[in-house]
Protein backbone atom coordinates (compact mmCIF):
# COMPACT_ATOMS: atom_id res chain seq x y z
CA UNK A 1 0.00 0.00 0.00
CA UNK A 2 1.70 3.09 -1.34
CA UNK A 3 1.67 6.22 1.25
CA UNK A 4 -0.16 9.16 0.11
CA UNK A 5 1.10 12.15 1.46
CA UNK A 6 -2.46 13.94 0.80
CA UNK A 7 -3.90 11.69 2.23
CA UNK A 8 -2.47 11.34 5.06
CA UNK A 9 -2.23 15.32 5.88
CA UNK A 10 -6.19 15.22 5.72
CA UNK A 11 -6.68 12.20 7.90
CA UNK A 12 -4.39 13.89 10.29
CA UNK A 13 -5.78 17.26 10.28
CA UNK A 14 -8.94 15.81 11.06
CA UNK A 15 -8.22 13.49 13.74
CA UNK A 16 -6.31 16.65 15.07
CA UNK A 17 -9.37 18.63 15.03
CA UNK A 18 -11.60 15.21 16.48
CA UNK A 19 -9.18 14.95 19.27
CA UNK A 20 -8.98 18.81 20.30
CA UNK A 21 -12.85 19.08 20.22
CA UNK A 22 -13.14 15.70 22.32
CA UNK A 23 -10.51 16.98 24.77
CA UNK A 24 -12.66 20.38 24.92
CA UNK A 25 -15.84 18.21 25.90
CA UNK A 26 -14.03 16.22 28.56
CA UNK A 27 -11.32 18.99 30.05
CA UNK A 28 -14.11 21.77 30.44
CA UNK A 29 -17.87 20.47 31.74
CA UNK A 30 -20.13 17.07 32.45
CA UNK A 31 -22.39 19.35 30.21
CA UNK A 32 -20.34 19.82 27.25
CA UNK A 33 -19.01 16.29 27.58
CA UNK A 34 -22.94 15.29 26.91
CA UNK A 35 -23.84 17.47 24.62
CA UNK A 36 -20.93 16.48 22.60
CA UNK A 37 -21.93 12.68 22.70
CA UNK A 38 -25.58 13.49 22.37
CA UNK A 39 -24.44 14.93 18.75
CA UNK A 40 -22.74 12.37 18.02
CA UNK A 41 -25.06 9.80 19.07
CA UNK A 42 -28.29 10.93 17.03
CA UNK A 43 -25.36 11.18 14.25
CA UNK A 44 -24.35 7.56 14.53
CA UNK A 45 -28.12 6.71 14.27
CA UNK A 46 -28.93 8.58 11.17
CA UNK A 47 -25.61 7.11 9.47
CA UNK A 48 -26.68 3.62 11.04
CA UNK A 49 -30.49 3.76 9.54
CA UNK A 50 -28.94 4.89 6.42
CA UNK A 51 -26.64 1.64 6.03
CA UNK A 52 -29.18 -0.52 7.19
CA UNK A 53 -32.09 0.51 4.36
CA UNK A 54 -28.87 -0.15 1.90
CA UNK A 55 -28.34 -3.70 3.48
CA UNK A 56 -32.38 -4.32 4.24
CA UNK A 57 -34.32 -2.66 1.87
CA UNK A 58 -37.32 -3.14 3.58
CA UNK A 59 -36.49 -1.08 6.94
CA UNK A 60 -36.82 2.24 4.70
CA UNK A 61 -40.51 1.74 5.11
CA UNK A 62 -40.52 2.54 9.11
CA UNK A 63 -42.54 4.77 10.26
CA UNK A 64 -41.00 8.48 11.26
CA UNK A 65 -42.67 7.10 14.99
CA UNK A 66 -40.30 4.19 14.78
CA UNK A 67 -37.80 5.91 13.15
CA UNK A 68 -37.18 8.73 15.19
CA UNK A 69 -38.58 7.50 18.62
CA UNK A 70 -35.68 4.69 18.67
CA UNK A 71 -33.00 7.38 18.50
CA UNK A 72 -34.74 9.30 21.41
CA UNK A 73 -35.13 5.87 23.73
CA UNK A 74 -31.58 5.38 23.23
CA UNK A 75 -30.75 8.82 24.04
CA UNK A 76 -32.25 7.80 27.10
CA UNK A 77 -29.48 5.44 28.04
CA UNK A 78 -26.98 8.09 27.76
CA UNK A 79 -29.90 10.51 30.14
CA UNK A 80 -29.58 7.50 32.47
CA UNK A 81 -26.04 7.53 33.39
CA UNK A 82 -25.11 11.48 33.40
CA UNK A 83 -24.01 12.30 36.58
CA UNK A 84 -25.93 13.20 39.45
CA UNK A 85 -25.34 17.10 39.50
CA UNK A 86 -26.72 17.83 36.09
CA UNK A 87 -30.29 18.60 36.81
CA UNK A 88 -33.01 20.47 34.81
CA UNK A 89 -34.62 22.56 37.70
CA UNK A 90 -35.06 20.43 41.08
CA UNK A 91 -35.07 16.99 38.49
CA UNK A 92 -31.87 15.41 37.22
CA UNK A 93 -31.21 14.01 34.14
CA UNK A 94 -30.95 10.38 35.62
CA UNK A 95 -34.44 10.01 36.05
CA UNK A 96 -35.68 11.74 33.26
CA UNK A 97 -33.45 9.00 31.22
CA UNK A 98 -35.04 6.27 33.35
CA UNK A 99 -38.60 7.36 33.48
CA UNK A 100 -38.68 8.03 29.68
CA UNK A 101 -36.53 4.83 28.64
CA UNK A 102 -39.22 2.99 30.94
CA UNK A 103 -42.09 4.41 28.89
CA UNK A 104 -40.67 3.79 25.45
CA UNK A 105 -40.57 0.53 26.03
CA UNK A 106 -44.03 0.07 26.55
CA UNK A 107 -45.29 2.91 23.62
CA UNK A 108 -42.78 2.00 20.81
CA UNK A 109 -44.00 -1.45 20.48
CA UNK A 110 -47.60 -0.39 20.95
CA UNK A 111 -46.82 2.51 17.94
CA UNK A 112 -45.27 -0.27 15.95
CA UNK A 113 -48.44 -2.56 15.77
CA UNK A 114 -51.35 0.54 15.61
CA UNK A 115 -49.26 2.40 12.92
CA UNK A 116 -46.69 0.13 10.83
CA UNK A 117 -48.53 -0.78 7.27
CA UNK A 118 -46.92 -4.43 8.20
CA UNK A 119 -45.22 -5.77 11.20
CA UNK A 120 -41.42 -7.43 10.42
CA UNK A 121 -39.56 -8.78 13.45
CA UNK A 122 -36.31 -7.67 11.41
CA UNK A 123 -36.82 -4.27 11.27
CA UNK A 124 -37.24 -4.35 15.12
CA UNK A 125 -33.99 -6.44 15.12
CA UNK A 126 -31.90 -4.21 13.01
CA UNK A 127 -33.18 -0.66 15.42
CA UNK A 128 -32.43 -3.11 18.57
CA UNK A 129 -28.96 -3.66 17.84
CA UNK A 130 -28.47 -0.04 16.95
CA UNK A 131 -29.58 0.49 20.91
CA UNK A 132 -26.52 -2.02 21.88
CA UNK A 133 -24.03 -0.73 19.22
CA UNK A 134 -25.07 2.72 19.86
CA UNK A 135 -26.93 3.86 22.24
CA UNK A 136 -25.56 1.42 25.06
CA UNK A 137 -21.74 3.02 24.19
CA UNK A 138 -22.03 6.09 24.69
CA UNK A 139 -24.40 5.43 27.46
CA UNK A 140 -21.43 3.61 29.62
CA UNK A 141 -19.33 6.48 28.10
CA UNK A 142 -21.21 8.83 29.92
CA UNK A 143 -20.81 6.78 33.19
CA UNK A 144 -16.98 6.31 32.49
CA UNK A 145 -17.39 10.15 32.33
CA UNK A 146 -19.14 10.60 35.54
CA UNK A 147 -17.55 8.28 38.06
CA UNK A 148 -14.46 10.38 37.96
CA UNK A 149 -15.06 11.50 41.16
CA UNK A 150 -14.12 8.32 42.51
CA UNK A 151 -11.57 7.78 40.88
CA UNK A 152 -8.70 5.70 43.26
CA UNK A 153 -5.12 6.02 43.82
CA UNK A 154 -2.95 2.67 42.39
CA UNK A 155 0.47 2.38 43.52
CA UNK A 156 1.18 5.53 44.61
CA UNK A 157 0.16 7.07 41.02
CA UNK A 158 -2.42 9.08 40.10
CA UNK A 159 -5.64 6.99 38.61
CA UNK A 160 -5.84 7.25 35.16
CA UNK A 161 -9.75 7.26 35.20
CA UNK A 162 -9.91 10.87 35.56
CA UNK A 163 -8.59 10.98 31.91
CA UNK A 164 -10.58 7.62 30.86
CA UNK A 165 -12.55 8.61 28.23
CA UNK A 166 -9.44 10.66 26.44
CA UNK A 167 -7.24 7.96 27.37
CA UNK A 168 -9.26 5.56 25.18
CA UNK A 169 -9.76 8.26 22.27
CA UNK A 170 -6.04 9.21 22.49
CA UNK A 171 -5.03 5.61 22.52
CA UNK A 172 -7.68 4.81 19.33
CA UNK A 173 -6.43 8.08 17.07
CA UNK A 174 -2.87 7.10 18.29
CA UNK A 175 -3.49 3.11 16.86
CA UNK A 176 -5.08 4.09 13.93
CA UNK A 177 -2.37 6.54 12.82
CA UNK A 178 0.32 4.52 14.04
CA UNK A 179 -1.34 1.19 11.85
CA UNK A 180 -1.77 3.62 8.50
CA UNK A 181 2.22 4.81 8.52
CA UNK A 182 3.38 1.71 9.41
CA UNK A 183 1.06 -0.49 6.96
CA UNK A 184 1.68 1.77 3.92
CA UNK A 185 5.32 1.80 4.49
CA UNK A 186 5.99 -2.28 5.39
CA UNK A 187 2.78 -3.42 4.97
CA UNK A 188 2.70 -6.90 2.86
CA UNK A 189 0.33 -9.06 4.60
CA UNK A 190 -3.23 -8.64 4.50
CA UNK A 191 -5.03 -8.53 7.68
CA UNK A 192 -8.75 -9.23 6.69
CA UNK A 193 -10.67 -9.58 4.20
CA UNK A 194 -13.01 -7.12 5.05
CA UNK A 195 -10.77 -4.31 4.89
CA UNK A 196 -8.21 -5.09 1.96
CA UNK A 197 -5.63 -1.95 2.69
CA UNK A 198 -5.30 -3.29 6.41
CA UNK A 199 -2.00 -5.33 7.02
CA UNK A 200 -0.80 -7.19 9.62
CA UNK A 201 2.28 -5.18 9.82
CA UNK A 202 0.14 -2.16 10.31
CA UNK A 203 -2.07 -3.62 12.71
CA UNK A 204 0.86 -4.37 15.27
CA UNK A 205 3.24 -1.88 14.48
CA UNK A 206 -0.09 0.81 15.62
CA UNK A 207 -1.15 -1.52 18.68
CA UNK A 208 2.33 -1.25 19.84
CA UNK A 209 3.05 2.49 19.09
CA UNK A 210 0.07 3.33 20.53
CA UNK A 211 0.26 1.17 23.69
CA UNK A 212 4.19 2.59 24.13
CA UNK A 213 2.93 6.35 23.61
CA UNK A 214 0.19 6.34 26.11
CA UNK A 215 2.51 4.80 28.84
CA UNK A 216 5.00 7.22 28.45
CA UNK A 217 2.74 10.06 28.90
CA UNK A 218 0.47 8.53 31.61
CA UNK A 219 4.58 7.98 33.17
CA UNK A 220 5.64 11.82 31.99
CA UNK A 221 1.85 12.92 34.04
CA UNK A 222 2.38 10.77 37.15
CA UNK A 223 -0.70 8.89 35.89
CA UNK A 224 -0.91 4.90 36.97
CA UNK A 225 1.23 3.38 33.79
CA UNK A 226 -0.39 0.02 34.23
CA UNK A 227 -3.72 1.24 33.67
CA UNK A 228 -2.83 3.34 30.84
CA UNK A 229 -1.38 -0.58 29.52
CA UNK A 230 -4.27 -1.75 29.59
CA UNK A 231 -6.69 0.84 28.21
CA UNK A 232 -4.24 1.24 25.41
CA UNK A 233 -4.25 -2.20 24.72
CA UNK A 234 -8.38 -2.67 24.59
CA UNK A 235 -8.64 0.57 23.01
CA UNK A 236 -6.25 -1.43 20.01
CA UNK A 237 -6.93 -4.26 19.70
CA UNK A 238 -10.85 -3.98 20.68
CA UNK A 239 -10.72 -0.91 18.47
CA UNK A 240 -9.40 -2.68 15.31
CA UNK A 241 -12.41 -5.09 15.79
CA UNK A 242 -14.64 -2.28 15.87
CA UNK A 243 -13.61 -0.83 12.56
CA UNK A 244 -13.90 -4.13 10.92
CA UNK A 245 -16.99 -4.53 12.28
CA UNK A 246 -18.76 -1.11 10.96
CA UNK A 247 -16.46 -1.86 7.58
CA UNK A 248 -18.73 -5.13 7.08
CA UNK A 249 -21.64 -2.84 7.19
CA UNK A 250 -20.65 -0.44 5.03
CA UNK A 251 -19.72 -3.19 2.46
CA UNK A 252 -22.79 -5.07 3.03
CA UNK A 253 -24.62 -1.76 2.10
CA UNK A 254 -21.98 -1.35 -1.00
CA UNK A 255 -20.89 2.23 -0.02
CA UNK A 256 -17.33 3.62 1.15
CA UNK A 257 -18.35 5.68 4.12
CA UNK A 258 -21.34 5.98 6.03
CA UNK A 259 -20.93 10.18 5.71
CA UNK A 260 -19.22 12.60 4.61
CA UNK A 261 -19.01 14.74 8.07
CA UNK A 262 -15.19 14.56 8.26
CA UNK A 263 -12.66 14.67 5.63
CA UNK A 264 -10.93 11.83 5.13
CA UNK A 265 -12.61 9.92 7.72
CA UNK A 266 -16.05 9.68 5.90
CA UNK A 267 -19.12 9.98 8.83
CA UNK A 268 -19.99 9.60 11.99
CA UNK A 269 -19.75 5.84 12.38
CA UNK A 270 -16.40 5.92 10.44
CA UNK A 271 -14.51 8.32 12.45
CA UNK A 272 -16.09 6.64 15.74
CA UNK A 273 -16.32 2.77 15.25
CA UNK A 274 -13.51 1.90 17.16
CA UNK A 275 -14.52 4.04 20.05
CA UNK A 276 -18.42 2.50 20.28
CA UNK A 277 -16.47 -1.26 20.99
CA UNK A 278 -13.88 -0.47 22.58
CA UNK A 279 -16.25 2.29 25.14
CA UNK A 280 -17.88 -0.90 26.62
CA UNK A 281 -14.95 -3.65 27.01
CA UNK A 282 -12.81 -0.71 29.23
CA UNK A 283 -16.31 -0.16 31.17
CA UNK A 284 -16.68 -3.50 31.71
CA UNK A 285 -12.58 -4.05 32.33
CA UNK A 286 -12.66 -0.91 35.09
CA UNK A 287 -15.78 -2.71 36.63
CA UNK A 288 -14.09 -6.14 37.05
CA UNK A 289 -11.37 -4.25 38.67
CA UNK A 290 -13.10 -2.06 40.52
CA UNK A 291 -12.19 1.08 40.31
CA UNK A 292 -15.32 2.36 40.05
Amino acid sequence: MAFHWQTFKTRSLSALIFVAVMAIGLLWTDWAFFLLFSCIHFGCWIEYQKLVEKIDPEYAHITPLHRYGVMIAGWCAMLFFTCDDMKIGPIDLHAIGFWTGLISLFVLPIIEILFAQQHRLKNIGWSGLGLLYISLSWGLMMDIRCGSAQAVNVAGSASLYKMLPLAIIFSIWINDTMAYIVGSMVGRTPFSSISPKKTWEGTIGGAVLAIAVVVLLAHLFGYSTWQATWVSAIAAAVGTVGDLLESKLKRLANVKDSGQILPGHGGFLDRFDSLLLATPIVWIFFKVVHLF
